[in-house]
């Protein structure tokens, strides 16, 4: 049985200042399925846009913006687990930080919980504890909390669904002729030294932070496979019939 984490981003949740249900519902339907054969740790963005539709502040102010995820982080966890109850599954919801894998004590402590919730069959949904976590709210996203997740909780893979098909050689949205990369097996120090570019106004990440949760991933021999949140053909294809139709897979392996 292998271990799972898979990582969904705001571009995917959001849509029009408010959830977008159904592409949440879709994401839940797999992760139902994925857990008939795998462990799977959901780690999830949505908080502060959960929180705009019953609070419209304004996002630019990073106080606002921890408001606005203090009011959606319920609000988002209600809606996965309304859904999730349809199909019988028990979430469990964790709110962690950079620092909770900066120390080895307070590591092993969310390990331990998080080993009790898989083996009981429950589905523990992670978030970046953005009430707190101020620098993430203004630099990053949950990238790279995914990537530690995955690594430190000793998942086999990292799956990151976004608002984009894959890694490219070059940028699809300028470029018509660029191409999907489908293995990646080394990231370029240039590529992840690039601007961030987020295309969602709840976002705060790019491709540059995913780039940089797969380099730290295949640093430590393990895999992530990048894939469209949008339309989830190519991530079923890949995690429930084992077929690489597309997506990008990030892997040492030859």
């Amino acid at each position: 049985m292998k271990r799972i984490v898979i990582k969904v981003g705001s571009a995917v949740l959001t849509e029009n200042g408010a959830l977008a249900l159904d592409r949440m519902q879709n994401l839940v339907e797999l992760i139902v399925a994925m857990k008939k054969e795998n462990e799977v740790i959901l780690v999830t963005s949505g908080a502060v846009a959960a929180g705009f539709t019953s609070l419209p502040l304004d996002k630019s102010n990073v106080a606002n913006r921890q408001a606005l995820a203090a009011v959606g982080q319920p609000l988002l966890m209600r809606n996965y687990k309304d859904r999730f109850r349809q199909f019988g599954v028990i979430c469990a919801q964790m709110l962690l930080t950079a620092d909770d894998f900066d120390s080895i004590r307070r590591t092993q402590h969310a390990k331990n919980a998080i080993e009790v919730l898989l083996a009981h069959k429950t589905l523990p949904i992670i978030n970046e504890n953005d009430v707190t976590a101020t620098e993430e709210l203004v630099f990053g996203d949950n990238d790279q909390l995914a990537a530690h997740t995955a690594y430190k909780f000793d998942a086999d893979l990292l799956v990151i669904l976004s608002d984009i098909q894959g890694y490219y050689d070059d940028n699809p949205k300028t470029n018509p002729d660029a191409k999907l990369l489908k293995i990646v097996s080394h990231i370029a120090p240039e590529a992840l030294e690039a601007s961030h570019t987020p295309n969602n106004v709840f976002a705060t990440g790019g491709i540059v932070t995913k780039l940089k949760a797969a380099d730290f991933l295949l640093q430590h021999g393990k895999e992530m496979f990048l894939s469209s949140g949008f339309d989830l053909t190519n991530v079923k294809s890949f995690l429930l019939d084992g077929k690489h139709l597309g997506g990008t897979l990030f892997t040492t392996k030859s």
